[in-house]
């Protein structure tokens, strides 16, 4: 196997990380958070802001590439690529917290519906834009980016038969024009609860839904190296401006071993994130395994560097003026989505048969 990524890979990669560097700046972060105070009295999504008509404007802009449709095939009107090519996009989203449901609409939905014969004639409007999905996995109500998803899906285990399956909610988010914002520690990624809900069809077979759930935990993982980065890179560069004693901070041999630590954890988190997009493409017997142990790694990288990150910053960064704030919920609640890290270790050892 050849374990690196290609020129045209990386060329992608670079357009991408180019676009989302000038149109999802962290400001434009804080834009997708609401106004006012939380429930409780506390200011969320202080600082500045950008015109809340660039939130949308970087949706666009990735439609506009084709990104969307990375991962459904050509004669579905997608790119037909591959979860080798994708992953690195995923790792970019997380880089810059895209406030958008880019792992639920690309890399689960699309290819998902793709799969199952697109039977209610929604792909296109998944591939332009105009429709976000959001997928609830595991069970769970939380629907990230409720107020603006219009493709609900779940993906659940049947206990009696230990098979996946994925069907489509109808109902549940939509109550009118009102979908109230649920108390979450993101609100960034605007979430709301879901209500009375009627399940849809199965969407697609056992096996499409298995794929489709780990397609999910991996572009999470992949968002969560990426944040993982955005942490460390944020501290770096915070320890070489900040003084004491006359020296940048970064100079005390305390702050770089807790940097270096950090930074050691994500680079045996990425790598694995990486084989498990190969699994995925390939279709290797390992894939389910090697999805779970790459969650798990990242979650755990993501959370490491969170928390060296917080250390390093001191008291600023618990404030919601500083952008750290930004990348230190995102990290903590993706940790806990599609399986959080005690679910996949436990997925691992089943796999392996501890």
């Amino acid at each position: 196997m050849r374990f690196a990524f290609t020129d045209d890979q990386h060329d992608l990669r670079d357009a991408v990380r180019d676009l989302l560097a000038k149109e999802c700046p962290p400001e434009v972060v804080r834009a997708a958070w609401p106004e006012g105070t939380d429930a409780h009295g506390a200011r969320k999504g202080e600082g500045a802001r950008a015109d809340p008509s660039r939130v949308e404007r970087v949706w666009a802009a990735l439609a506009e590439m084709g990104v969307l449709g990375v991962a459904v095939p050509e004669e579905h009107g997608g790119l037909g690529l591959s979860e080798l090519d994708w992953v690195l996009l995923a790792e970019e989203t997380g880089y810059v917290a895209l406030p958008h449901p880019f792992v639920e609409t690309a890399a689960v939905a699309g290819p998902l519906l793709a799969t199952a014969g697109d039977p209610d004639g929604v792909l296109a409007s998944v591939l332009d834009g105009s429709r976000r999905a959001a997928v609830l996995p595991l069970g769970t109500r939380l629907v990230p980016w409720g107020d603006a998803v219009t493709l609900l899906l779940t993906l659940d285990v049947d206990p009696a038969t230990g098979e996946w399956v994925a069907r489509r909610v109808a109902d549940g988010v939509a109550r009118g024009d009102h979908r109230a914002l649920a108390d979450v520690v993101d609100a960034g990624r605007r979430t709301v609860q879901l209500e009375a809900w009627r399940a849809g069809d199965r969407l697609g077979a056992g096996g499409d839904a298995a794929l489709a759930f780990d397609r999910g935990a991996l572009g999470t993982a992949a968002q969560l190296v990426g944040l993982a980065r955005r942490m460390i890179d944020l501290t770096v560069g915070y320890v070489g401006e900040r003084r004491q004693f006359g020296v940048p901070i970064g100079s005390f041999q305390a702050v770089k071993h807790h940097l270096a630590d950090a930074a050691l954890q994500l680079e045996f988190a990425a790598p694995a994130v990486h084989r498990a997009a190969w699994s995925l493409a390939t279709g290797a017997a390992t894939t389910h395994r090697d999805v779970s142990m790459a969650k798990a790694m990242a979650s755990d990288a993501a959370r490491r560097a969170g928390r060296t990150a917080l250390q390093c910053h001191g008291a600023i960064g618990y404030t919601t003026e500083y952008d750290l704030h930004l990348f230190l919920k995102r990290a903590e609640v993706l940790a806990r989505t599609w399986g959080d890290p005690a679910w996949h270790r436990t997925r691992v050892a089943d796999a392996l048969a501890l």
